[in-house]
């Protein structure tokens, strides 16, 4: 009976090493477009292996990739935004290579929509609705603005500019001149020799 069944299983073991054998090995080449358009590559597309072990290659970022496969293993091409596309490998090709375009779609998924409220209840939305304070329009911003308190607030906050200088500065210089005019020597005026004259004649003592 053991000898049955080792016999049973070398026999196993030679018919699936001969299976293997009979699939030869296959250059698999090529480039990886978006099937909308062929002029655009999709970059590092993962290509998994479904007939031998889901082993996994990527693409280079042109799109090109080149690896050893077997005839008739079937190869997954998935990509982010892409609907996955799934090769075969055809069998009895003269050249031991196998070259293609593989073409992808992108795969547009429409998530539903979430409302996010920081509200937990009604209550508490009523509560803040009720107590929000509403921002001040444009023309309460404008009266705001030039209110007499701006104003002052501005004046003594903010530097005169160029212009304040110079008015200031002739302001000075014409009050120092008008001043320099009206200012005389009594001991000049004559009208004053006048009057002291004749308070000395009339004899007023002052």
């Amino acid at each position: 009976m053991k000898k049955l069944i080792g016999i049973l299983f070398l026999l196993t073991s030679l018919s699936a090493f001969s299976q293997q054998k009979e699939s030869p090995l296959i250059q698999f080449t090529g480039v990886v477009y978006n099937a909308d358009s062929t002029n655009i590559i999709v970059p590092y597309v993962s290509v998994t292996n479904k007939s031998n072990h889901n082993s996994v290659v990527i693409t280079n970022y042109k799109g090109y990739f080149s690896f050893v496969v077997h005839e008739q293993d079937s190869l997954q091409f998935t990509a982010i935004g892409y609907a996955p596309v799934t090769v075969v490998i055809p069998s009895n090709l003269k050249n031991r290579s196998f070259t293609t375009q593989v073409l992808i779609k992108p795969q547009i998924t429409n998530l539903p929509m979430v409302r996010v409220f920081p509200w937990a209840t009604t209550d508490e939305f009523r509560k803040d609705f009720v107590n929000a304070k509403i921002a001040d329009d444009d023309l309460e911003i404008a009266r705001k603005n030039i209110s007499r308190t701006s104003i002052v607030a501005l004046t003594n906050s903010l530097p005169r500019d160029g212009q304040e200088i110079q008015s200031a500065n002739s302001q000075s210089m014409h009050q120092d001149i008008v001043n320099q005019h009206s200012r005389t020597n009594p001991l000049l005026n004559p009208l004053a020799w006048g009057s002291l004259i004749k308070s000395i004649t009339d004899g007023d003592g002052k």
